[in-house]
């Protein structure tokens, strides 16, 4: 069997990583199993890419295609064109696409014109937000699917609500539990406190990088008031995306209070997620993890597809608002219970490479 992933963005290469390890666990145990790995570009900057591939242990991408754009249209539409060049020259059985980012469905979109089998890993989360690129990505990517690996009950739900059946649409609906869970656990023994910086104790650990905040500067700055306020109380630490240090560039907004620091690796990342007190943030992948490493998460986006943490209560989502924001963080009142199974407990990667497996034979 042999399988292309398409990776682009910081959330897939963690998530590739303990998918990547299990393939080579199967191949170790007799499983004739060769994995093709293409990164698009999407990111670009050293510690949001290529130290993934390095401290998490990941084969180097056999194609590396350096795509780089300003527009939503030209990124997609140069990956749809390299993508297409290199399942001509590969011939796989399966295309493996992570999440919903541009990479994600010019996976899809190129692999379905081949009429290669896709394999669509967090496939049916919704946000219900047609506005969102990442909303967008979703949908389509899992229209041309195959084999949709549901991280949880409720994207299983997603998909029946919406239509899809076996026998109609030929696409077959998996309930695998979530790949970022297993790498948690895997990863967790390795993290690695930052260097060079003073981290006090009982700190806030935030993040801001969607698009929906960072392209809007009204919720931008009211997010980075919030921060900077509560920053008055707690150390808030900041790790800046790209995208987040472009958009504040253009905008006037008071961090002084903040512990600014550029984008860290995944084990640094797990180490201040293991030893903070509170997460802020508008990442879907980091809300999961929050609850993973037992904190809770306060979120500021209009709304999330991980509502499961909203209904047990260990997550809290609110408006992009500043005093908002600030009454959440004052008044949330999280679910200490985490002994809830949401996510598969760290046997999602398996499962997933069992079903691609036998649905090859």
């Amino acid at each position: 069997m042999k399988i292309v992933t398409i990776l682009g963005a910081r959330p897939q290469f963690i998530k590739a990583a303990s998918v990547s390890r299990e393939i080579k666990n199967q191949v170790k145990n007799g499983n004739d199993i060769n994995e093709i790995i293409v990164h698009t570009g999407q990111h670009f900057d050293e510690n949001m890419s290529d130290i993934f591939f390095e401290e998490m242990k990941i084969p180097k991408p056999h194609y590396s295609l350096g795509i780089r754009g300003n527009f939503q249209g030209q990124l997609t539409g140069q990956m749809i064109e390299s993508i297409e060049s290199v399942l001509l020259k590969e011939g796989p059985d399966w295309v493996l696409v992570y999440g919903d980012t541009n990479s994600t469905l010019a996976g899809a979109i190129a692999a379905s014109k081949l009429n290669i089998k896709i394999a669509h890993i967090e496939a049916g989360l919704r946000s219900f937000n047609i506005n969102m690129p990442e909303e967008i990505n979703r949908i389509l990517t899992d229209r041309v699917s195959s084999l949709l690996f549901c991280p949880t009950k409720v994207a299983v739900k997603n998909l029946t609500n919406e239509g899809f059946d076996y026998w109609k649409n030929n696409a077959e609906i998996v309930l695998s539990g979530d790949v970022m869970q297993d790498s948690a656990i895997f990863y967790k023994e390795f993290s690695k406190k930052p260097i060079d910086i003073s981290i006090a104790d009982n700190f806030v650990l935030g993040t801001i990088h969607r698009a929906e905040n960072t392209d809007n500067p009204d919720r931008l700055r009211n997010i980075f008031n919030a921060l900077n306020e509560i920053a008055k109380e707690k150390q808030v630490i900041l790790p800046l995306h790209p995208r987040t240090k472009i958009a504040l560039k253009e905008v006037s907004i008071d961090a002084s209070n903040l512990t600014i620091i550029n984008p860290v690796g995944y084990l640094n990342m797990i180490w201040l997620l293991d030893h903070c007190s509170l997460v802020m943030t508008d990442s879907g992948g980091l809300q999961k993890e929050a609850f993973f490493f037992e904190k809770p998460c306060i979120i500021y986006r209009d709304e999330t597809e991980w509502i499961e943490l909203i209904e047990y209560s260990f997550n809290f989502i609110v408006p992009a608002e500043s005093e908002k924001i600030l009454e959440a963080f004052k008044t949330f009142k999280p679910s200490l219970n985490y002994d809830v199974d949401l996510y598969g407990q760290g046997k999602a990667c398996s499962l997933i490479i069992d079903k691609l497996v036998s649905s090859t034979k």
